[in-house]
């Protein structure tokens, strides 16, 4: 009935959208939308003192920075689909890699859609939604790419190995008749080798700089236009493999990256709760890895990874700042709203593992940052509780359109002239564990997270007979890295009844008043 209720609120909307005469131009800032695949808050604007990241620090110190902003799930495609929509993944149906939001909902309508209803010219390049699933109805124009480049180029390697490694699969694969699942919609192959390389190239050798040289022209002529524009840039690092030009793994010292301390699973939790490592153990050099319980991988492997994930996360920041620069350069800075954020966070070791794919504050919680031509104290950092169906709404807010009645968010424009009123009482993730990434016992779980101020609680549900199995609580107070599951101890029997009760009310109870 919810499924059907909210699809006929979306087309009640369009219907009267279709109608709406849009603002005069001037009225009207541009926006761009910049997304970063598996960036976590590891990053200078929240405290990280070790990563090199000057321009989306930036960034933060010209806008505002939300510290405490929570996904509503830890893996792209329900990430990205519940940010685009607004809606949390209960509502779209979307849990996992393989659903497209349209098949679930086909009426559904992202941020970019509409501000199209509402007279912007609307486009994108790189990966804004889940990149299998293009969204042509986002976009009054269509989606930029760059030739050259395989339909999904996260696999792209330059260095000798990694391509002799891609030469030698392929073989394999076609003298084998076997079936290949990984081909793109063009008809490139999707091939991994090894998890890292670092090849003396310049920036646009891989995607992610040559799609910013794309860009920058794209956002010149966008911006002499008659309308107001809304442009996504989406990047691929530092998603896995972490292949970034040698340049920016030379930003670092190996031996003074802090590696994490906590490389162990947490203590009573549920083996549902910790992420397999499927996508690591994709990469040939890390195809033998066990589980996270079978202890940490060894400390040179870690080494490796996480300088990789910086040189990744470098890489990307020189794009950000050639974006700025060129909003700069236009003359139209004072007039666009930048919004950049991560699809969720990711795990450089902690709890033994890495990736995403679970309900941990270290996966759950990303960077948003947001800068609004007149809006905000330059700098504001914003404690409090805020997730990212919060998006749409405070885009449309802060660019003067209405803010569609089903959203599942609220608008944080009001943060940003108030940045000490209180807030939302408990932000909501949450993450399905099977399929690919099968819990060990083969069976399908939900976990339901709910975070407050305090605490993190999550309640597993099997997913097929809708019972709750197993239950974590994790004390940010005295356990801000969550290694202790304290749900069974008879002192927090309240706190957990609390949060249960807070868990079945669900967001709405929970969002801002007034």
């Amino acid at each position: 009935m919810l499924h059907e209720n909210l699809r006929f609120a979306l087309l009640v909307a369009l219907i009267g959208a279709a109608g709406c005469a849009p603002a005069a131009r001037e009225t009207r800032p541009n926006v761009l939308f910049i997304a970063v695949d598996d960036l976590r808050p590891e990053l200078g604007a929240y405290g990280n003192s070790i990563v090199k990241t000057p321009n989306i620090d930036r960034l933060a110190a010209s806008g505002v920075t939300f510290m405490r902003a929570y996904v509503q799930q830890a893996v792209c495609n329900p990430s990205r689909a519940s940010l685009l929509t607004g809606l949390r993944p209960d509502s779209l149906r979307v849990w996992d890699l393989q659903t497209e939001m349209r098949t679930q909902l086909p009426d559904v309508v992202t941020i970019p859609q509409w501000f199209a209803q509402h007279g912007y010219v609307t486009t994108a390049i790189g990966k804004i939604e889940h990149n299998i699933f293009p969204d042509t109805l986002s976009w009054t124009l269509p989606k930029m790419y760059v030739d050259g480049f395989p339909f999904d180029p996260d696999a792209v390697y330059l260095g000798e190995e990694g391509l002799v490694m891609q030469a030698n699969r392929m073989a394999g694969i076609l003298a084998s008749d076997r079936p290949y699942r990984n081909r793109d919609v063009f008809g490139e192959y999707y091939l991994k080798a090894q998890a890292t390389e670092a090849p003396d190239v310049p920036d646009d050798a891989y995607y992610d700089g040559a799609q910013t040289t794309a860009a920058l022209t794209k956002i010149a002529e966008l911006a002499g236009g008659d309308v107001p524009f809304f442009f996504g840039v989406g990047y691929y690092r530092p998603h896995l493999p972490f292949n970034a030009p040698k340049r920016y793994w030379d930003l670092y010292d190996e031996v003074d990256i802090k590696l994490a301390t906590n490389p162990y699973v947490p203590d009573q939790a549920p083996i549902m709760a910790i992420n397999t490592m499927r996508e690591l153990r994709g990469y040939t050099d890390f195809s033998e890895i066990g589980h996270p319980s079978d202890g940490p991988l060894p400390e040179a492997d870690a080494r490796r990874l996480k300088h990789g994930y910086y040189a990744s996360v470098s890489y990307v920041d020189a794009q950000v700042g050639r974006l700025l620069d060129g909003l700069d350069s236009l003359g139209i800075a004072d007039n666009t709203i930048v919004v950049l954020w991560g699809d969720h966070g990711w795990k450089l070791g902690e709890h033994a593992s890495w990736a995403k794919m679970s309900n941990f504050e270290i996966d759950t919680r990303a960077p948003l940052i947001l800068r609004a031509p007149g809006r905000g104290t330059p700098g504001t950092k914003l404690d409090q509780l805020t997730e990212f169906v919060d998006v749409f709404p405070t885009l449309a807010d802060l660019a003067g359109l209405p803010v569609p009645a089903w959203l599942q968010g609220s608008s944080a424009a009001p943060l940003l002239d108030a940045p000490d009123r209180p807030w939302k009482k408990a932000a909501f993730s949450q993450f399905l564990r099977e399929g690919i990434w099968i819990a060990p016992d083969g069976q399908p779980y939900m976990g339901y997270s709910v975070r407050n101020e305090r605490f993190r609680y999550t309640a597993w549900m099997h997913w097929e007979t809708k019972k709750f199995v197993a239950w974590e609580l994790y004390d940010h107070e005295t356990d801000p890295d969550e290694n202790v599951n304290i749900a069974d101890r008879p002192e927090f029997t309240e706190t957990r009844a609390e949060l249960e009760a807070m868990r079945v009310a669900g967001w709405r109870a929970a969002r801002p008043q007034g």
